[in-house]
């Protein structure tokens, strides 16, 4: 591959060879199950030698968060440099040495509108895979009116009381602490909103799981009975973390939308070809869905290259969020499909527990979670295609 005329092509192959010196085998596999991934946390068990010997050796060079600075446990990486590791890891079909949402959703934020102190502390602990983290925004009755939402704090003098509930909680009963959107004045809807940080090991904070049609249960009812929450665990202003809530948004859009692309090791056709691709319409659908990956991956490169340089449209996270979700529902589809009556199965060995209808029904929840897609739908018709209002 020809690298530009800055010539990053040194940094290649020094990023090439340590993988190849320190990402081991087993990390190299697709992963079977939820069990294989390594969220982190002060609960952390590695799930193989394997993995936790992948987890600290990019902890130790800053990896796990390459183009965080140094100072907060990154590898201080440009853009490029950081496009160039994804595409290192992308050619080896390397495994992320951690998956965390302080890493994709809370991290950016703390970039942003933390504090030096609240960086240094929280931002370091997140890229060593310390301390695993869920997101407060949701409640019931607030759906899409996010902004409407009741949990509040009040002012003790040294620290707030929260009492309400927040729902679907992704692992809020596997999560150390929470990022939550609380209400801390009642007189306005859009400036009286703060965003605080808190323990889930507090007093008064109690998860429930919820149970999915997939039988599985990532989602949580969380419940805070006066918990107690310091003054200085505030991101942002007071009464303004709308601010700090929308920008996390577009990351946790741009986090969804990563679900479209799937792995891209192999096509789709590949993947199903052990069951005998012998229907035509199958056949082309799934060459085109293959196509449409692909084409959906490139949009997405460009779209993180326009991030990094300051470029990229504040919108266009829905526009990805949007795509990939239907793109993801659409592969999920034809596993299903090219699965034979093994699709149908739900419990056996062979089919890892009926990971295929699974997998399928939770990506129902796909055009639902992180906005739905008719409000995606309806920012993109009014921020980027500039359409009139009703």
């Amino acid at each position: 591959m020809s690298e530009p005329a800055n010539d990053l092509g040194p940094f290649r192959a020094e990023v090439r060879s340590w993988l190849e010196a320190n990402c081991p085998s087993e990390m190299r596999e697709p992963i079977r199950d939820e069990a294989e991934v390594c969220w982190g946390g002060r609960n952390y068990v590695p799930h193989s030698p394997a993995q936790k010997a992948w987890l600290d050796a990019c902890v130790a060079k800053g990896y796990t968060v390459p183009d965080w600075p140094k100072a907060y446990g990154g590898a201080g990486m440009s853009a490029p440099q950081a496009k160039i590791w994804r595409e290192e890891l992308s050619r080896i079909n390397a495994r992320s040495p951690l998956n965390s949402f302080g890493i994709w959703m809370l991290g950016p934020a703390l970039l942003k509108f933390g504090t030096e102190e609240q960086k240094v502390h929280y931002l370091n602990e997140v890229a060593q895979g310390k301390i695993r983290w869920c997101q407060g925004y949701s409640e019931p009755g607030s759906g899409s009116d996010l902004v409407s939402l009741q949990t509040f704090g009040e002012d003790m003098g040294d620290h707030w009381q929260v009492n309400g509930q927040k729902i679907w909680t992704s692992y809020a009963d596997k999560a150390d602490w929470i990022f939550c959107l609380v209400r801390t004045d009642k007189a306005s809807k859009y400036q009286g909103i703060s965003f605080l940080l808190f323990d889930m090991a507090s007093p008064g904070v109690t998860t429930k799981p919820i149970k999915l049609i997939s039988g599985a249960s990532p989602f949580c009812e969380t419940f805070f009975d006066n918990v107690k929450v310091p003054k200085n665990q505030i991101v942002g202003e007071l009464n303004r973390g709308w601010d700090v809530a929308k920008y996390l948004l577009g990351h946790e859009r741009e986090m969804i939308s990563g679900a479209g692309g799937t792995d891209r090791s192999s096509t789709i056709g590949a993947t199903l070809s052990k069951n005998g691709l012998d229907e035509p319409v199958l056949r082309a659908e799934l060459a085109k869905f293959d196509v449409d990956a692909l084409a959906y991956a490139a949009m997405s490169e460009k779209f993180m290259d326009e991030v990094k340089v300051g470029k990229g449209h504040p919108a266009k996270s829905n526009m990805m969020k949007y795509s990939g979700t239907e793109l993801n529902k659409r592969r999920l589809e034809l596993v299903m499909a090219g699965g034979g009556s093994e699709a149908l199965e739900w419990d056996s060995i062979e089919t890892q527990g009926g990971a295929r209808p699974r997998n399928w029904l939770r990506t129902k929840a796909n055009s639902i979670e992180g906005g739905t897609s008719e409000v995606m739908l309806n920012v993109i018709a009014k921020r980027i295609l500039d359409l009139p209002g009703a």
